[in-house]
Parts: C-alpha cells; sequence; structure tokens
C-alpha cells in the first residue's frame, strides 16, 4: 500500500516505492464508478437555487443534488460489485487472512467451555471441503474460504492451550523449593525476583507441583546466576485471576507463560551443587541470562540512577528496576511505550544501522555504484535486530515487533515496497499462528491497530499526491531549509501521534480503563529526545566489547534525564485520566471500521463511517458496578459521591484498588473507621441510620457502608456473624470459606469466600428502579472452567474447608 513508484530510472530505491496496488489491479477503461457521479451525458434535474447566495456555492449546491439525485438502489449496488471487485483484483482477500483467523482465536477463547480436538478439527475439514467443492461460484467459495480460515484459528488456539499445557498451582502452601533458577529480576523495592524450574519440593512433598514458579527473596547468594541450583523455604500462590469481572486474566497470561505459581521465600535461598550436567538449550538460555544481566548491570554502574534503570530497560529489556513515580508519570502522559521494547524500538535499531552503513557505503561511490548496498545494510539490520531480540529476553512485544519488522526487511532484499498492508499481514499471520493467545491481549490490539493506521493513513496520502503535478521547490536559505525540515518533521511526528492515538484510544480505555489527555504533546516532546537516545543506545552496544561506551552512555544518561523531566512536567498538569468502563461493543464496531478503512482502496472505505459512529454512540452502553469485591472476599469497594472510593481494609492491595479507582472513576480512597463496642459510639443497628453514600464503619466483627442508592453493604470476617446484618442490609459478603447463606432472605444477596474462590472475583448491581428487588451478583469465572481455571476447584476456600492449621497432617495441605 506504498505510493506509486517513480520509475525504474530512480536506481535502486525506485522498487521500495512501487505501489503493490498497481500488481494486482486490472486495468480500467473508464474510472470506477460512484453512486453519486451522474452517468455521462445524462441531464439531472434543476433544482432552485437561491439568488442570494453566492455563484461559488450555488455551484456547489447544485453538483451534490444533482447526485444525490442521480442515487438510486440499483445504481449503489452496481457501483458497489465493481469497487469489490477492483478490492479483490488488489489483494484484499490476502489482507483479511489474519482478521479471520484472529476472529476463530478469539471466538475460542469466549467460548463457555472447552472443547476437544474433534470439534474444531471437523469444523476445519468441512469448511475445506465446501471451500473446494465451491470454487465454481466465486462468491460462495470467499465465503466458505472465510469461514475456514476462522475455523483454523479456532483449531490454532486450541493447539497452542494443549501445547501449553501449564500444571498450576492449586492451593496456598509453604513448602521447601529447589530448582534451577531461569532469570532474576532487581525490582525497585531491593528484592530479586527468581523465575525457578522447580526440580523437586519437600515438607510437605507436592504431588502436583508446577514446573515453573516466580519467587521473590530478600537477598541472594553474589554468586547465584541464570542455570544456578537453589532451594529454599517458600509460600506458593496460586495464579490469580481478574481483580473484577471482564479485566484482564492474570491466570490466562501465566498459563501460557508457563509460570504455575509465585510466591516469595520466607528466607534467603542457597546455592546447592548440582549432581546432572544442563541439556545444551537450558545452558545456551542460562549464558543469554547472565549476558544480559552482565550489561544491565554494567550500564547501572555507568549511567546510575533511574536513568540507568530506563537505559537497562531500553538495551537489554530489564525494567523492573524502574521508580514507580516514574511508571506512572509515563502512564500518565501517554509514552510508557518507550520504556516497553516493540516496534518502536526496533524499527530504531534497524534505521540507526541501516543509516550507518549506507552513510558509510557512500564514502565509495564505486562500489556503491556496483553493488546493491541497499540490500547489505537491510541485512545488516535485519541481522542487528536479531541480536537486540536475543539480548532483550525474547519477550512477547519484541518478539511480534522483529516478526513485523523482519518480514518488511527481507521486503527490502527481494525488492518489494517494504511498509506495505501486506507485509503487515504477513507478520500478523505469523503471531497468531505461533501465539494466538495474544490476539485478545492489550499489545497485539494496540501494536497492529496502530501499525495498520499509520500504513493505511500515509499509503492513502501517498497515492492522493501520486498522480499530482508538483513545481519544484524554490531555492530557499540555509535558514529557510532548516525550518521547513523541522516543520515538516514537527508535522509528521505529530500526524503519527494523532493517528495512531485515535487508532488505539478505544482498545486502552477498554483494557486499562484510562486515557491520556496530553499525550499527543508528550510525545512531540519526548519522540526526538528518544530518537537521539536510542542512536546512542546503538553506538553503546557497538562500543561496548571495546570499552569505549562510557561516553555514549552518558549522553543517554543525560537524554533519559531531560525525558523523565519532561514527562513528570506533563504529569503534573494532566488531568484525570480515569474514564470508566466502556462496552464491548463499541470496541468491537470500531475493530471492524479500523479493518475497513485501512484495507479498503476504493469509496468502499466509506462503509467504516456508519461502524465507526455506532461505535462512538455505543461506549456508554455499559452499567458501571455498584459494589467490587475480590475475589478473596477480603476488599469491598464501593463508590460514595464526590470521586471517594470506600474500602472495608485498613490497607488494601494498592494493584487491586488502583483498577478498581479507573474503573468507578474515583480519586480518593475512604478507609473504614473502626469503633469498639464497649465504646458505644457506633452499633450495628445504627447501620439503618447511615446516611447514603457513607463509608465502612466497623463493630463487633462486621463492618458496614451506605450505597448512594440507599442499599446497606456488610462486610463479614465470621460467618458466626452473618446473621447480625440479615435484618437490615441488601448485601453480605463473608469473608469466610465455611460461611453460607443464614438469612433465607431472597432480598438479601450473601457472597461467601468459598463462591468467590470457587468462580473469581465480583461485581454486584443493585436495581435503583425497585426497592423491592434483590441485588445482582456477576462473577469473573462464572461457568465451566477452562484449562487455565481448573486449578480454581482445589483450594480449601473453593472447597469449602477453614485455613490450614499447622496441628493438621501436612499430606492434607499438599492436595
Amino acid at each position: 500500500m506504498a505510493g506509486r513508484g517513480r520509475g525504474s530510472e530512480q536506481g535502486e530505491d525506485a522498487g521500495a516505492g512501487v505501489s503493490e496496488r498497481s500488481l494486482f489491479a486490472a486495468p480500467l477503461a473508464t474510472p470506477l464508478p460512484s453512486p453519486l457521479v451522474p452517468a455521462p451525458g445524462s441531464q439531472p434535474p434543476q433544482a432552485d437555487i437561491p439568488a442570494s447566495l453566492p455563484s461559488a456555492a450555488s455551484g456547489r449546491i447544485v453538483r451534490v443534488r444533482r447526485q444525490l439525485g442521480r442515487v438510486s438502489w440499483p445504481r449503489l449496488r452496481h457501483s458497489a460489485a465493481t469497487a469489490a471487485e477492483l478490492e479483490l483484483d488488489r489483494g484484499i482477500a490476502f489482507l483479511l487472512v489474519p482478521v479471520c483467523l484472529a476472529t476463530g482465536a478469539v471466538g475460542y477463547y469466549s467460548l463457555a467451555a472447552e472443547p476437544d480436538f474433534a470439534k474444531p478439527v471437523a469444523v476445519v475439514v468441512l469448511m475445506a471441503v465446501c471451500a473446494l467443492v465451491s470454487r465454481s461460484w466465486p462468491k460462495t467459495h470467499l465465503g466458505f474460504m472465510a469461514a475456514l480460515l476462522c475455523a483454523l484459528g479456532l483449531l490454532a488456539a486450541k493447539v497452542e492451550t494443549w501445547r501449553a499445557g501449564t500444571q498450576m498451582l492449586g492451593s496456598e502452601i509453604s513448602t521447601q523449593v529447589t530448582g534451577r533458577v531461569v532469570s532474576l529480576e532487581r525490582m525497585e523495592t531491593g528484592r530479586i525476583r527468581l523465575t525457578i524450574d522447580v526440580t523437586s519440593t519437600a515438607r510437605p512433598k507436592l504431588r502436583y507441583a508446577p514446573e515453573r514458579v516466580r519467587l521473590s527473596a530478600r537477598n541472594i547468594p553474589a554468586e547465584m546466576t541464570a542455570g544456578s541450583l537453589v532451594t529454599g523455604y517458600a509460600k506458593l500462590l496460586p495464579p490469580t485471576g481478574p481483580v473484577r469481572p471482564d479485566s484482564y486474566d492474570f491466570s490466562f497470561d501465566s498459563y501460557f507463560a508457563g509460570i504455575g505459581g509465585s510466591g516469595f521465600f520466607l528466607g534467603n535461598p542457597k546455592l546447592v551443587s548440582a549432581d546432572d550436567e544442563m541439556p545444551l538449550s537450558a545452558r545456551l538460555f542460562s549464558e543469554i541470562e547472565n549476558a544480559r544481566e552482565a550489561i544491565a548491570d554494567h550500564i547501572r554502574a555507568t549511567v546510575g540512577g533511574a536513568e540507568g534503570e530506563i537505559a537497562a530497560a531500553l538495551i537489554v529489556g530489564v525494567r523492573a528496576g524502574i521508580p514507580d513515580e516514574i511508571n506512572e508519570a509515563m502512564r500518565r502522559t501517554g509514552i510508557y511505550h518507550i520504556i516497553s521494547i516493540s516496534g518502536l524500538h526496533m524499527a530504531l535499531v534497524a534505521g540507526t544501522i541501516m543509516g550507518l552503513l549506507r552513510g558509510a557505503f557512500a564514502l565509495f561511490p564505486d562500489f556503491s555504484a556496483r553493488r546493491p548496498v541497499k540490500k547489505y545494510a537491510a541485512a545488516a539490520a535485519l541481522f542487528s535486530i536479531a541480536a537486540y531480540l536475543v539480548i532483550s529476553g525474547v519477550v512477547v512485544a519484541a518478539e511480534r515487533s522483529f516478526i513485523m519488522l523482519a518480514v518488511m526487511l527481507v521486503a527490502v532484499l527481494f525488492d518489494r515496497a517494504a511498509l506495505t498492508m501486506r507485509n503487515l499481514a504477513i507478520s500478523a499471520i505469523a503471531v497468531i499462528l505461533v501465539s494466538p493467545h495474544e490476539v485478545v491481549g492489550p499489545s497485539f490490539q494496540m501494536s497492529f491497530a496502530a501499525t495498520a493506521a499509520l500504513v493505511g493513513a500515509y499509503a492513502g496520502w501517498a497515492d492522493h499526491h501520486a498522480g499530482k503535478a508538483r513545481p519544484p521547490p524554490p531555492k530557499r536559505s540555509l535558514p529557510g531549509f532548516l525550518t521547513r525540515k523541522f516543520l515538516l518533521a514537527t508535522g509528521g511526528l505529530a500526524m503519527t501521534s494523532i493517528i495512531a492515538g485515535c487508532a488505539t484510544a478505544l482498545f486502552a480505555i477498554w483494557h486499562f480503563q484510562r486515557v491520556s489527555p496530553l499525550s499527543l504533546f508528550a510525545n512531540l516532546a519526548v519522540m526526538p529526545i528518544v530518537s537521539v537516545v536510542m542512536f546512542l543506545a546503538v553506538a553503546s552496544a557497538l562500543l561496548m566489547p571495546f570499552g569505549l561506551d562510557a561516553p555514549t552512555l552518558y549522553l543517554m544518561g543525560k537524554g533519559l534525564t531531560a525525558m523523565i523531566a519532561i514527562s513528570a512536567w506533563i504529569s503534573e498538569r494532566s488531568p484525570v485520566d480515569a474514564v470508566g468502563l466502556i462496552s464491548q461493543q463499541s470496541v468491537l464496531l470500531v475493530t471492524i471500521a479500523l479493518v475497513i478503512a485501512t484495507m479498503a482502496t476504493t469509496w468502499l472505505r466509506l462503509a467504516a463511517v456508519p461502524f465507526a459512529l455506532a461505535g462512538l454512540l455505543t461506549v456508554s452502553d455499559t452499567r458501571t458496578p455498584d459494589v467490587l469485591i475480590s475475589e478473596d472476599a477480603r476488599l469491598v469497594a464501593l463508590p460514595i459521591g464526590g470521586d471517594e472510593l470506600a474500602v472495608s481494609r485498613a490497607r488494601p492491595n494498592e494493584f487491586t484498588v488502583d483498577n478498581w479507582k479507573r474503573v468507578l472513576v474515583s480519586e480518593t480512597i475512604v478507609v473504614p473507621e473502626m469503633f469498639d463496642k464497649a465504646d458505644g459510639q457506633f452499633d450495628i443497628a445504627d447501620a439503618v441510620n447511615l446516611p447514603p453514600g457513607a463509608p465502612f464503619y466497623c463493630t463487633d466483627g462486621v463492618c458496614l457502608a451506605r450505597h448512594p442508592s440507599g442499599a446497606i453493604i456488610a462486610h463479614v470476617e465470621d460467618r458466626k456473624d452473618t446473621w447480625k446484618a440479615c435484618g437490615f442490609a441488601d448485601l453480605i459478603v463473608v469473608n469466610d470459606a465455611t460461611g453460607y447463606d443464614v438469612c433465607h432472605n431472597p432480598l438479601v444477596l450473601v457472597v461467601t469466600k468459598q463462591q468467590l474462590a470457587r468462580k473469581g472475583s465480583a461485581a454486584v448491581f443493585f436495581d435503583r428502579q425497585s426497592a423491592t428487588s434483590p441485588p445482582t451478583v456477576s462473577f469473573a469465572v462464572d461457568g465451566p472452567y477452562r484449562p487455565w481455571h481448573e486449578q480454581r476447584k482445589f483450594s480449601r476456600e473453593a472447597r469449602g474447608l477453614p485455613p490450614y492449621q499447622k496441628s493438621e497432617k501436612p499430606a492434607a495441605a499438599a492436595q
């Protein structure tokens, strides 16, 4: 979808400018008809135009009325059919392949129950047979091919789920863990996070031990590295579910990452001698991890401070040590994508290598005239980003970006246009077939949405200007030339930020319930600095083996200091970025609009307008929960007005509360107020006198609050105290796995710890139209378990058992 080329006489660069649309477009004797353009020689009826209008305006009105007068359903259908044929000639069918594959993958993850292999295989075979039989009917054949691709996407997701097969920890347990260190990360808090492949457990020995866990420790032996065999007594926790219904599922992510549990060492881990030799693949991976850690330590020591942590994140992908306040400032300003190694960094590395090599080749004009130096530079850039991928830890975002950029560089090697929708489709197909679960994640959706929007927008702009004759630019003085270049670069950067921001805004709101109002200004201010910083990062990587990287790392640190200062300054002036929930159908409609707008090349792209409008009109077509309950039943929260969120614990989980604040559009946390029963200042019976919007008041084992609608919420720690709130509460949350509904009142909703352990976090809705209707509850995992939720039924809470006591036999805890 690049712009048209200027001819073969332009040298070796001409191949990259050829539009791939022209390779598939059939020659047209006449322009493509439009339903709004009258046929040649026709005489549309004249319209009465007021004489008072100016001539130019009256002419436009006449043309519009003439076009509208010629609109008819047969003409519209004929024009649409002709445009569709042209789209097929230009290769839109191939561009829709990843869309169909992604649709099938999303359909698999949206299923209510896990299908067996026979069903998706049968669907794939049936669709393949139908597509083969229907080759004589082109339209029917296209429909069956689309269905076949959707079925293949579903089958690919099923295969990945089967291939992952992660063994998840079912219940919280303390045990002696022995295993081999996979990676080490030094966190901002000073703790060290270890990823360990478990070889054995003891005291008690777990019958269903996870194969890989992630544990944190206060201190580790200085000689501990990736590949070391360690042991220590640790508290293991099962993967957590979503913090609320329809939010990000951490157990889903852990399942496909191969992490079966997490936790922390109760003491410091110790090294043990290894009896057997590591496999070759594990030894190679350990060497790479140790090299990454050594480079990160060298960067931290040279640059120092938060700048050193960010520099290490940009070069080797180690970002656990970045201070939280800097992370939050970058999130509020919309520039956090700079920290995560993704397409931006890969493109800057490839662009820097290609620019340096082509500049070096330009010093030898005779050699450059006889050799395809552009291909040499592209091959070197491909090798460079492959090395960057390995040294950055092969994280998912970097892996996806590498595939996208590698496809484009390979296209350069074969004299094809690099930045086209076709190459983007190839990279998307590769990612979906390798890691289908990424389709439902924010990283995949936002990166491909932004890239597709940018490629489509700039390709359309290039096509629009390709056929226009432009006079040669006038001669300018050096200040005028530099000013023009600066304005063009600023305008291009601004348009890039606007296009990418608009394409990803709804996805960001859907996943994170936040938007960065000043992201455009932040990106305009920071991106020039980031470009220089990444150039210095590449130079540092090239000079590091020779010990000459200190000057470039020093300059890199100064650039990062400026970037941190700018992001902090803009963050302080950024408005509240929490926007609450949006409807799922709005995201789906906008996605359809984005697909049509970026892939269509004829007037059919106007079909994106109604989908986009429908998506924007249905953004608020969702209901905000009145009460949110954590999956461990320890925390209850409700908005009480005035941007305040009342919580049932004095020290709530920070991550959970931050997510709930964005969902409920609240800024201030109101902790409960404790009363002693002997003081008599507050009694449980006083709950009926609480004003609407009252926060939690706790006494005699019960915490009570009142929603602005008038509903009373009770949080009970012991099931024996549940009856105390039955007479007046609308919602009772029992933080006791042995609890049950003792009220037996259909108007009182009782949510127990056992229910939450089985079904995950909950959202409660009150019926504000009728005071006699009971509240309704929605659970995050309400339905048959999928493979990443199977472990939920094995916890003590899910089985209705009280907390483990030391008097019980250890074998009971290992179940």
